[in-house]
């Protein structure tokens, strides 16, 4: 089925590369343009699109406030076309938390160079866009209770420690996970598809949000209860022993499952690292990226969890991981932080070998 797009965007020279981008490969229709939100309200009514890519940056109403209420009144699939910028980074960091399913980095105003990947980054976006509920999400939301956080980790033995990786959506599903997380939580390591410039901004917005804190992964950093580490941008996040203690390695190796960071590239790091003592969470997200490395912990003895399809803005990485065996349980995302707690804690009671 075609996937019908509405580009918003008040320049005219990006809305024609947006739609001449878009439409390469026949799966997608541009079925309208608008320069800005009062001409896209009134397309929207008319063309009902599958999807919109929305610029921040518009004359007669901010690209956020229109989302905003976009998704209160008429929610509808949103990929934000966003400056590579700090600025950029942090509206972003908002559009996202406002409902926006995914964002790309607008392209250079000369245009020249990187097109070609550009051109395949958006069209795989609006792609996964298209395939997300983001009306179910947006009356899961507004009807969901205030998050109820895990009492405590004294029950998870010493040495233990949380993964996470996620994709699409991910910025408010790992959100929503660590603020549940209890203030003496294991140490957690997140690996969120994010370019580079964004994960440091998506770090300090988490760090405002939950009781833990988190930090953007630096190369050698010690990793200690009570901190969330965040994959660096164009880089993998694996562990390593060092003089007793484990820490943050950043490395710009090649791709693995198509991206850097890779989640399977921490997952499979803290299988062998961690072992047993570990507990890993795949969240929503589109492709398999994070499967194969899930699977591995589990065989290392790991509690792994999978984020269900109704909680999920898009089941794609967790439905993989569970048809490949890689999960214990699958898991509403309101329920997943008290899930690796108690995964966790189930090694002690049980008198599990975990050295």
């Amino acid at each position: 089925m075609t996937i019908r797009v509405l580009v918003v965007d008040d320049s005219a020279l990006i809305r024609e590369v947006l739609s001449s981008t878009l439409v390469k490969q026949g799966d997608i229709e541009v079925v309208g343009t608008a320069e800005d939100p009062i001409v896209a309200r009134k397309k929207i009514k008319e063309l009902d699109p599958d999807v919109i890519t929305l610029d921040i940056e518009m004359p007669n109403m901010n690209g956020l406030e229109f989302l905003s209420k976009l998704m209160r009144l008429r929610p509808t699939p949103v990929v934000m076309v966003s400056t590579l910028t700090q600025k950029g980074a942090s509206e972003t960091m908002l559009a996202l938390e406002l409902g926006a399913v995914d964002f790309v980095g607008k392209p250079g105003h000369d245009l020249a160079g990187g097109m070609e990947t550009f051109g395949a980054d958006i069209r795989e976006k609006v792609r996964s866009a298209a395939q997300s509920d983001v009306r179910a999400m947006a009356m899961r939301n507004s009807a969901a209770s205030k998050p109820s956080v895990a009492t405590s980790a004294a029950g998870v033995p010493p040495g233990s420690l949380i993964a996470i990786g996620a994709s699409t959506g991910g910025v408010d599903a790992v959100r929503n996970v660590i603020s549940r997380l209890p203030a003496d939580s294991p140490p957690v390591v997140v690996a969120q598809h994010m370019p580079p410039n964004f994960t440091a901004r998506f770090s300090e917005r988490l760090n405002q949000q939950v009781e833990l804190n988190v930090v953007e992964a630096g190369d050698r950093m010690p990793i200690e209860a009570g901190n969330v580490y965040i994959a660096r941008g164009g880089f993998h996040l694996q562990l390593e022993r060092s003089s007793g203690q484990l820490k943050c390695r950043l490395s710009d190796d090649e791709l693995v499952s198509g991206h850097r960071p890779s989640v399977d590239a921490l997952f499979s790091s803290v299988a062998k690292t961690i072992g047993a003592r570990s507990a890993g969470a795949i969240l929503t997200g589109m492709g398999k990226d994070g499967a194969r490395g899930l699977k591995t912990m589990r065989e290392a003895g790991a509690y792994t969890v999978g984020q269900n399809r109704e909680s999920a803005l898009v089941y794609g990485m967790p439905r993989v991981a569970m048809e490949m065996g890689a999960v214990v349980e699958e898991a509403p995302v309101e329920d997943i932080a008290n899930r690796l707690i108690l995964g966790l804690t189930s090694k002690k009671k049980s008198g599990s070998t975990l050295d």
